[in-house]
């Protein structure tokens, strides 16, 4: 039940759909001769598609994110490396017999170097199927696990599970499969702007575990004064600042985390 709320929120609380909506509403009002309360509508739509579109708030929000947890020094031995799923499109893999990655294909390349850099680390995908619609024949896991094999990483070294369809269910499947000992060092691949959640949940199943984040969607603090390019760049940074402040949010009120926003 909780999957299908979280997702549904998602939705409605989604920029980009926030504004198809209030202007969808605006021309229902409108044809209803309800003038001023579809007028209101339309210039409420208007009016956030060019702030949220050219106004750098949603570089802003993600950069929040995504400087929370820095990238760690290594300097000693990894037990393993824990990488999310996310980084593939298990529809298009499954309907076109092929291995297709996304925007957020570092997990994949940063998980491949580290598996070199560490040859002795255990590597452990988490991800299922985590669509509210559709019906994908592979995992996020299986996915992945096919791109590091074909990448050169030994099938042996890959472990995986394919229950998971959030970011809690990933770090308490992840903890139960893996069971790290005390003292060892696993590191959490995962998107930066993710990776707030993401220690939370793993925190909250009691998995110690260092991040690693990777895919970065902005430059710095030039980004807090240089508009986007286009209105579909700036919706893309709010939607998916949006995405992840909620889950932060929804994970705390629900009880899945103890932490509304973790730090190192």
């Amino acid at each position: 039940m909780f999957f299908i709320f979280s997702k549904l929120l998602d939705f409605f609380l989604s920029p980009s759909n926030v504004i198809g909506l209030l202007g969808l509403a605006g021309i229902a009002t409108l044809a209803l001769g309800w003038s001023r309360l579809g007028k209101a509508f339309l210039v409420g739509s208007v009016a956030l598609l060019a702030i949220l579109g050219w106004v750098p708030l949603g570089p802003a929000a993600l950069m929040a994110l995504e400087d929370r947890f820095p990238q760690p020094k290594l300097d000693g031995p990894v037990a393993g490396i824990v990488m999310l799923g996310g980084a593939v499109d298990t529809h298009i893999s499954s309907d076109r017999n092929t291995l297709t990655l996304n925007e957020a294909a570092e997990r994949l390349t940063a998980t491949i170097e580290l598996g070199r850099r560490f040859p002795s680390a255990r590597i452990f995908l988490s991800g299922g199927a985590a669509h509210l619609t559709g019906n994908a024949a592979m995992t996020e896991s299986e996915v992945a696990r096919n791109m590091l094999v074909a990448m050169g990483i030994p099938a042996s070294r890959i472990e995986m599970e394919e229950r998971s369809r959030n970011t809690c269910e990933n770090a308490t499947e992840s903890a139960a499969s893996v069971k790290p000992k005390p003292g060892e060092t696993w590191l959490l691949v995962t998107s930066a702007s993710h990776m707030p959640r993401s220690m939370a949940c793993f925190r909250a199943a009691g998995f110690d575990i260092t991040a690693y984040p990777v895919d970065y969607r902005t430059r710095g603090p030039a980004d807090l004064i240089r508009p986007a390019e286009t209105l579909a760049n700036g919706l893309e940074a709010a939607d998916l600042a949006a995405h992840e402040w909620v889950g932060l949010v929804t994970y705390r009120a629900a009880g899945l985390t103890t932490e509304l926003f973790p730090k190192p």
